[in-house]
């Protein structure tokens, strides 16, 4: 019998080896992403401008365009211009690592 699934489990589409969620949500405060982006675990800011990023897991696309995958997430919150010409998400200053960091906490946060 053949079993198949729309979606598989979050921890298998997400799963980001070598990433710290907690490390993520600091380096979420200290570059300010709040001031845009409405971020689960942040109390404060609460930013409006940008979209919120509550169950962001379970969205399938990043900026509506992009494939939902780790790489592709990363690689976005770090320098999304170059990702994603056009957009209005500025490049952020967050090494290769942070990125990872904050992309592990942003679908981690949907799970809390």
């Amino acid at each position: 019998m053949l079993t198949t699934a729309c979606k598989p489990p979050p921890d298998e589409v997400h799963h980001m080896p070598q990433a710290s969620a907690a490390h993520g949500l600091e380096a979420i405060k200290r570059t300010g992403c709040g001031a845009c982006h409405l971020i689960p675990g942040l109390r404060w800011p609460q930013g409006r401008s940008g979209p919120s990023l509550e169950g962001f897991a379970d969205q399938g696309l990043i900026a509506g365009r992009l494939p939902n995958r780790p790489d592709t997430l990363a690689a976005y919150v770090r320098d999304a211009p170059s990702v994603l010409p056009g957009t209005t998400m500025p490049a952020m200053p967050l090494s290769e690592a942070e990125a990872r960091d904050v992309a592990a906490y942003l679908y981690a946060a949907g799970e809390r």
